[in-house]
């Protein structure tokens, strides 16, 4: 699915991810600055979740808790050197947990993702409106 949107459309393109993703593993690319750190944020408060959002740039991973008592967690992998870093903080367990996990810069522990997720890419138009790309990986 490519879709454009503009800022204000944000809870109806979280909903359509949520909706339409055949995974809870959910890989955010695109530019510095295009806005994926603000399309989590909606993401995790449609997902249920009151919780201030905000980049686990220094942490490598945020977690959120939803209504339902479940966590969401989100990583930002911009900072890492090596996939070991990744790895020393458990990675698999969080992938493997049957939890939301929103990924932003999946490319720098890519041998680590798992098969089954959603590459999601954004960019932005020359107008401020974004343009969107999900597609699902089986």
């Amino acid at each position: 699915m490519v879709k454009n949107y503009s800022l204000n459309q944000l809870s109806e393109i979280a909903k359509e991810i949520i909706k339409n993703s055949s995974s809870k593993i959910l890989l955010f690319y695109g530019e510095m600055g295009v806005g994926k750190t603000t399309l989590i944020k909606q993401l995790v408060k449609e997902l249920g979740s009151d919780d201030i959002v905000s980049s686990p740039t220094f942490s490598l991973v945020n977690e959120y808790h939803s209504v339902y008592n479940t966590p969401i967690y989100h990583f930002d992998f911009y900072r890492i050197n090596a996939e070991n870093e990744a790895f020393d903080i458990g990675i698999e367990e969080y992938f493997y947990s049957n939890h939301w996990c929103l990924i932003e810069w999946p490319n720098k522990v890519e041998n680590l993702l798992p098969l089954k997720s959603v590459n999601i890419t954004i960019s932005v138009n020359n107008n401020q409106q974004r343009t969107i790309e999900i597609k699902n990986n089986e």
